[in-house]
């Protein structure tokens, strides 16, 4: 009698629910994508020529490798500063001031002071919703040889990828079609010498984290890597699932919809050896509970040497790449609801 009062309770509370599949599956329909006509106008708008562009500036030895704290890292900054000065994209903290300066007392092993870089687009309608679009601007500076480390991939391809998006989504706002809720295009420092900048960030938000609703962070995504030679058209995401399946199914949907790019999960796996979904700046991000996004291309033979040059990008594909990035940021700045961490999600429990 007992045994059947148990089970009876056992297939009650089972019968109750939908099954996590039914879940998943009215998840996934419940995601209507927008303004289908407008992001693949703005999307357009990122450029082959203004990536390269971009790119072998930001790259070049004046910038002298972009160590943190030191010179040429200091010309990286203020070239980002003025680009978005000269197309008009605010500063968050008003006026010329475009840096969040984190000071040397913050780091150790003598690293000068430094700065991340934030430009902000604020949101029609959902202001106080923030999306988060990150790079680092740092690399590795000059070897002991005297050689350059050019990161051109790591992170020029970021750093690059966001000063396109940030234009379109201007451009955008200019037309009358600006995003619904606030961009912060985040450009980090100190990522090179373990996410320092993205952990300052973290610990003296510009806006309340819990009003950070995703990160969307772009570590490399110039090149390809020795597993996709024959079928370069790839990206990997890493964490998109981890705190909000909304992100992941949104994520999949866009890029279904407008790109059919390889999207490969293999990084993203618990327990993955490279240990990648803690290696980059997100991390940061998702250890305060906000949903995030991770795009990556993968090591290369050029990976951490002077040999990481503009000349090995291919263009074609970080405009794809950036495009994908672009119209996803659309989609969550847009749509009717702010992106649901699946603890809260109804359609999930």
């Amino acid at each position: 009698m007992k045994y059947f009062y148990i089970l009876s309770v056992i297939l009650v509370g089972t019968c109750s629910t939908p099954k996590y599949t039914t879940r998943i599956q009215n998840l996934k329909d419940s995601i209507q994508l927008v303004d289908s006509t407008h992001v693949i106008n703005y999307a357009n708008t990122i450029t082959t020529k203004e990536l390269k562009t971009h790119l072998y500036k930001f790259s070049s030895d004046e910038f002298e490798g972009r160590k943190v704290g030191e010179k040429g890292q200091k010309l990286a900054s203020e070239f980002l500063k003025s680009y978005y000065k000269n197309e008009n994209i605010k500063s968050p903290f008003g006026g010329d001031n475009y840096y969040q300066v984190i000071p040397e007392t913050f780091f150790s092993k003598g690293i000068k002071d430094s700065e991340n870089v934030l430009a902000y687009i604020e949101g029609s309608e959902y202001p106080e919703d923030i999306i988060i679009i990150s790079a680092h601007l740092d690399h590795l500076g000059i070897s002991d040889n005297g050689q350059i480390n050019h990161g051109a991939d790591d992170d020029g391809s970021g750093t690059v990828a966001i000063m396109e998006m940030a234009q379109a989504f201007k451009l955008a706002e200019k037309d009358g079609h600006g995003p619904k809720r606030s961009i912060l295009f985040l450009h980090l420092t100190a990522e090179e010498i373990g996410k320092q900048g993205s952990e300052f960030y973290t610990q003296h938000p510009v806006f309340p984290l819990e009003n950070t609703i995703a990160n969307l962070n772009i570590d490399m995504i110039g090149r390809v890597d020795d597993i996709h030679q024959n079928n370069k058209d790839y990206i990997y995401l890493i964490g998109s699932d981890r705190l909000s399946k909304e992100l992941h199914y949104l994520s999949e949907k866009i890029n279904a919809s407008y790109f059919n790019i390889n999207i490969d999960y293999r990084y993203n796996a618990e327990g993955e050896v490279h240990k990648y979904y803690s290696r980059s700046d997100h991390y940061n991000f998702a250890l305060k509970g906000i949903p995030v996004i991770f795009y990556f291309n993968g090591e290369h033979s050029d990976y951490h040497e002077p040999t990481d040059t503009p000349d090995k990008i291919d263009y074609d594909l970080l405009q794809r790449r950036t495009k994908l990035i672009f119209t996803t940021a659309w989609q969550i700045a847009n749509q009717k609801h702010r992106i649901v961490v699946d603890e809260h999600n109804e359609l999930l429990n």
